[in-house]
């Protein structure tokens, strides 16, 4: 059932008014009221109607005096003029001034408001879904639907990160590779009040030494050889919001100090360009290095990491997480289920034992890993110790009960999803997210049975 939409129609001629009530009427979601005069419509305002419908030439007050008062009273409220005046520079002063639209008295008037309603309509119907949209985003981001697990580690850190959310500080995130950098920046910035603003994430550690400056601050265009265009730098690109710059420790100290700068003076210069732009971010950066110790070497300057620092929150590894990794495995079974559409698989005693036992030197990344592979290399309804493997870095084959190489266990599951799938090579190459042309070469070459 629709939601009834309330409107105030105001027009000093009874017997028009009745007929546009009756015209607004044949749609059963609207509710009508009629008013006279523009004070009596402005003492009723407390009703919160959805859209005003105003004569212009009413007898107590001027068109433009009434459209002020009313926002005054509810700057987003939508309003109609219907005049029977047709200067244009009257119609374009009143939109100016906020109205909604501006429909002249004729014999289509009542048509033209009715598209106007309809119009009107399905853009405030719009931004209420853009808004609970929103909404559900911040649900979503909660620490707790984005943070997986009820350790006592977790929960230390759901006290900083609720810091960091009332505040505008700096946070440095630490702690092992894979144990979820990202998710933290994320929920950090999507719980704040820069929350409908960007938030950039860049991994210093992926970009070529040269491109660094270009890429953190924008250049011009002509400032370079191919620098066929201007291009935003990453920090205009989060103003406003938040910037998460991650394995800052990888960053090379030429451009440690133009880093430093943008910082202390909060505003950057593109490369190839002379003029400085305020910008206003939230800047978290993150690190799997023992920074205090980058700095004693000599491989980061000290002023920066004083500027950066912020609040430090520190990720723990998941070998000291208890239980979570059983939470977490299962959270990521059914993970898998639902972006591959396959029936959810259960989690056997031993396949437990197992997560329970290994070290996790991967931390969160690798046991979602090794959760994708078992789910597909089962063929029960419930993952088994058999169905792990845990590849040791540095070692020459995975530690699993069956010892492959990853070129043995890619091979396995290629052939597993085209035994599966009818052998239709285009399917599979598209679930696995590989190129269809490496299946063919290795069926060719003889690698892949069929």
């Amino acid at each position: 059932m629709s939601k009834i939409f309330n409107i105030f129609v105001v027009e000093d001629d009874p017997w028009y008014g009745q007929i546009l009530k009756h015209h607004l009427e044949m749609n059963p979601d609207y509710e009508i009221e009629l008013y006279t005069s523009g004070k009596d419509l402005l003492n009723q305002m407390y009703k919160k109607p959805d859209l005003i419908c105003m004569d212009f030439g009413l007898p107590d007050i001027t068109g433009d005096k009434l459209l002020k008062e009313i926002k005054a009273r509810n700057k987003q409220i939508p309003v109609i003029v219907i005049s029977a005046q047709e200067e244009i520079a009257v119609a374009v002063e009143l939109l100016k001034a906020g109205a909604r639209d501006y429909i002249i008295k004729d014999d289509h008037t009542k048509e033209q408001l009715w598209k106007s309603i309809i119009h009107i309509r399905e853009n405030l119907n719009l931004r209420q879904e853009v808004e609970e949209l929103k909404e559900q985003l911040g649900q979503k981001y909660s620490f707790e639907n984005t943070i997986i697990g009820q350790s006592d580690a977790i929960k230390k850190t759901f006290n900083l990160l609720q810091k960091a959310v009332n505040t505008n500080i700096n946070v440095s995130l630490t702690g092992e590779t894979g144990t979820g950098k990202e998710v933290y920046a994320k929920a950090i910035h999507f719980n704040s009040d820069r929350s409908k603003k960007p938030f950039i994430a860049v991994n210093m550690g992926a970009i070529p030494k040269e491109l660094v400056e270009s890429e953190l601050f924008g250049h011009e265009k002509g400032a370079f050889t191919g620098a066929i265009a201007m291009k935003l730098g990453k920090f205009e690109e989060s103003n406003g919001g938040t910037l998460f710059l991650d394995e800052i420790g990888e960053l090379d100290l030429s451009i440690q100090s133009k880093l430093l700068r943008v910082i202390q003076e909060r505003e950057v210069v593109r490369v190839g360009g002379t003029k400085s732009i305020k910008i206003d971010i939230r800047l978290i950066t993150a690190t799997h290095k023992n920074m205090a110790e980058e700095v004693r070497g000599g491989r980061f300057r000290e002023d920066l990491f004083f500027r950066i620092v912020g609040l430090p929150i520190e990720l723990p590894a998941l070998r000291d997480r208890d239980h979570d990794v059983i939470i977490l495995a299962k959270y990521f079974i059914e993970e898998y289920a639902k972006v591959n559409k396959t029936k959810s698989l259960g989690l056997g005693e031993t396949a437990k034992t197992k997560l329970r036992k290994y070290t996790w030197p991967g931390n969160v990344r690798e046991l979602k890993a090794v959760i994708d592979l078992a789910c597909v290399m089962t063929d029960d309804q419930e993952i088994k110790a058999e169905d792990l493997s845990f590849y040791q870095v540095g070692d020459a084959k995975p530690y699993s009960s069956s010892e492959k190489t990853l070129k043995e266990f890619e091979i396995e599951i290629i052939e597993t999803y085209l035994k599966k799938y009818d052998e239709n090579v285009v399917f599979v190459a598209e679930k696995l997210d590989i190129g269809k042309s490496k299946i063919y070469n290795m069926i060719k070459s003889g690698e892949i049975k069929i």
